[in-house]
């Protein structure tokens, strides 16, 4: 049936009104095959009365009979108290190609509360999409990712036709974070059935950090657009168009319905589309949304292989949730960065986030980082005054015993980093000598804003001085030294002398005896009360930066040190069996939902595990390692940004956190440095070399990566079962060494 066929119907007190553009034409009631009624009935009206909907009487015999079905309050227009305060995502399947996305839960129907929905820029374009088949919703059987973008919903309908227990009929729902869903309704009956099938369509194309704060609005009343609806509000108008064009469709109810037709053993399709519309510009936004249109990501194609089955699917999904969360910047569209996660922080950049991901996906390339370090380097301060040169972010929590910290003293202090490390891996001298004077601001920002004194505080200049804060500072001295050096610039000594008064200082500061061997200090205040607990932030004090000839830089904490501080990440108070606890189980305050009191972060467990592994500690890291391996499973592999700290027991899963984000760039960039930090890759293009040193114990047992990037070449290595690499393929003229 072409558009011009639809019968478009609206419903009214004693009869409906045939649509056809802005022609209304008014049909007796008797001639419809719908009670009469309005989604718009108040809340408080008693059910039953005006709110119900009678699906779709087939033309001539049936195997169904119309049933009566009694509409929700909350499909009502503006019906229905909605949830207050944070919605819980933890059971959602979210389908992620940024700037789009779509929000459900695992029986697949979008009902219009908490998040669901589809999402562009933003801003939610439709909230409900709810499927009956001959009056009746499909019983959900399975639903489940099948890839970033992507989910497959399974329901089943019984007909009165079906013989006995087994339905036959099934609901396939395939749905893209773009906007297309797929309807396809299959028969196994042996005779032909015809069927109503029903989609109730609403939205209130609101924002998404209203949504998320449980404060979204009342449903927006539909206008017949084509083959489907058109919702608008100022500045926006989303528009569902089907095909094939529904029999019926009733704008104020917000319904397309159907007749089909099902031969025995048959099919049919039914596909939506959903796009946002500029008033008076009906295909800007669309073609705004789509400008990435499926462009390579800016890493190579990796993949895995080896003892654990575990280790391809992790790096697999790892990658497609990195290519969702892709942004590329609209005024220079070659530049690309991640953004922090869904669906709480797709939004605006985060920069700290944004450099641990580009850092810790090294190994599949240094373009993200180029992009991210670019981007980056147009957002920091310029000017006179105490901030000059450091790069802007948000206060971020830091848990029970801290106050809020800064992200833009982490991102401030990454950018040297991130520059000098991807140097390393390849990045081309002219795009490095680029990029250089912004790191040199960030290393000038450093030196100004510790003055006198030998540590940074943060925020500065009044805020408490963190353990992982100085790791920060004293790793982008020392590797900023080392850049500023390679380029002939000044400052290189300076920053070394005071990188090697940090770590005198920092020994004896931080560190808190006791008769278990001791431990850092979580922080130290302005007037030298110390912060005594335990948590991941630690793990931070391992990761020392990649220097060259395949060596790492010198740490805060001599060797005793080290190795206690080893013994502690790898005992039972930081180390769930799922990974590494944000805040140690022993200490005051502790709560396994806590994002910084207790909480399982992979983000500091990748960092633990890559810092153990190269400090020689691969009995404490390959603990770590698998703890995260076994809890990715119950994810499906695709890591959250946390999971509840609680102890893993026998038989047990790791519980999901209702706020965390999933897809995280932290999380699936940590993924990728987990499993990789088992092959010990460590490359010195400027020096024409390449090491291989993984860990002799060889904790994922045999492991082949292929598609990893060094000097912008493919790279692929293999490790054997007795800890030994060997390198297949690498650009041509490197050097390789173990």
């Amino acid at each position: 049936m072409t558009p011009a066929a639809v019968r478009h119907r609206d419903f009214g007190g004693s009869g409906a009104v045939h649509l056809s553009g802005r022609n209304r034409r008014r049909r007796p009631s008797s001639a419809i095959r719908r009670s009469t009624g309005d989604r718009r009935t108040p809340d408080h009206e008693s059910p039953g009365s005006a709110d119900t909907v009678q699906g779709i009487a087939p033309k001539g015999p049936s195997t169904h009979t119309p049933q009566l079905v009694q509409r929700p309050p909350e499909q009502r227009r503006g019906g229905g108290a909605r949830p207050q305060g944070p919605q819980p995502v933890h059971e959602a399947l979210i389908c992620v190609s940024l700037p789009a996305l779509a929000i459900s839960r695992a029986h697949g129907q979008l009902t219009g509360q908490g998040l669901d929905g589809f999402y562009r820029s933003g801003r939610r374009l439709l909230g409900t999409c709810r499927v009956r088949i001959a009056g009746v919703e499909p019983m959900p059987v399975q639903g489940r990712m099948i890839g970033a973008d992507r989910a497959r919903f399974v329901g089943t309908v019984r007909t009165p036709a079906d013989a006995g227990p087994d339905p036959a009929v099934t609901v396939e729902r395939l749905r893209d974070a773009e906007g297309v869903e797929r309807i396809v309704v299959r028969s196994s009956a042996m005779q032909e059935l015809t069927l109503p099938v029903e989609v109730a369509l609403g939205t209130d194309l609101a924002e998404l950090a209203a949504i998320a704060a449980g404060a979204a609005g009342p449903e927006i009343p539909a206008d017949v657009h084509a083959s489907g609806l058109r919702w608008s509000a100022p500045r926006l108008h989303a528009v569902v168009t089907a095909d094939p064009a529904p029999d019926d469709v009733l704008a104020s109810a917000g319904l397309l319905g159907w007749e089909i037709r099902l031969p025995p053993g048959g099919s049919r399709s039914i596909e939506l589309r959903v796009r946002p519309e500029l008033p008076g510009r009906p295909h800007a936004a669309e073609s705004a949304t789509h400008s990435r249109g499926g462009a390579a990501p800016p890493w190579g194609e990796a993949e895995a292989e080896g003892d654990d089955p575990r280790v391809p699917a992790l790096l697999a999904t790892a990658l497609g949730d990195l290519r969702a969360l892709l942004v590329r910047d609209p005024v220079h569209p070659g530049d690309a960065h991640l953004a922090a996660g869904i669906p709480w922080r797709c939004g605006q950049l985060a920069p700290a986030e944004a450099l641990w991901a580009a850092r810790m996906a090294l190994p599949l390339g240094v373009r993200l980082a180029a992009g991210t370090l670019r981007t980056l380097a147009r957002t920091q301060i310029a000017g006179p005054g105490p901030d000059t040169g450091r790069i802007p972010g948000a206060l971020r929590h830091s848990g029970a015993h801290l106050p809020p910290g800064c992200t833009g003293v982490e991102a401030t202090l990454l950018f040297p980093v991130v520059l000098a490390e991807a140097r390393r891996w390849g990045l081309p001298e002219q795009e490095t000598e680029a990029l250089l004077p912004a790191a040199e601001r960030c290393l000038e920002w450093l030196r100004a804003a510790t003055g006198d004194r030998v540590y940074l505080a943060d925020p500065a200049p009044g805020g408490p001085y963190r353990c992982e804060v100085q790791a920060h500072a004293h790793r982008a001295a020392s590797l900023g030294a080392d850049l500023l050096e390679a380029y002939g610039r000044p400052g290189a000594e300076g920053l070394r002398e005071w990188a090697a008064a940090l770590r005198r200082r920092f020994r004896e500061d931080f560190w808190s005896d006791d008769p278990g061997g001791g431990r850092p200090v979580a922080a130290r205040t302005a007037d030298g009360r110390l912060i005594p607990h335990l948590g991941c932030a630690a793990a931070h004090l391992l990761d020392t930066g990649l220097l060259g000839a395949g060596e790492y830089g010198p740490g805060l904490l001599d060797r005793v040190q080290t190795e206690q501080l080893a013994r502690l990440l790898g005992g039972p108070a930081l180390d769930s069996g799922w990974g590494l606890r944000s805040l140690g189980a022993k200490e005051p305050g502790h709560n396994p939902f806590g994002h910084r009191g207790g909480a399982v972060r992979v983000h500091e467990t990748a960092v633990a595990v890559a810092g153990l592994m190269t400090a020689g500690y691969e009995k404490e890291a390959t603990g770590l390692l698998r703890g995260v391996l076994d809890a990715s499973e119950s994810f499906g592999h695709r890591l959250p940004e946390m999971y509840a700290g609680d102890q893993r027991t026998t038989g047990g899963a790791p519980l999901p956190h209702p706020a965390a984000c999933r897809p995280a760039a932290v999380a699936a960039a940590g993924a990728v440095q987990l499993l990789t930090a088992a092959a010990g890759v460590r490359p010195d293009v400027p020096a024409g070399g390449v090491t291989v040193r993984p860990p002799r114990s060889a904790p994922l047992g045999e492991l082949r990566f292929t598609g990893l990037r060094v000097a912008e070449r493919p790279f692929s290595v293999r490790i054997s079962r007795l800890g030994l690499g060997m390198v297949e393929e690498a650009a041509a003229g490197l050097q390789l060494g173990v």
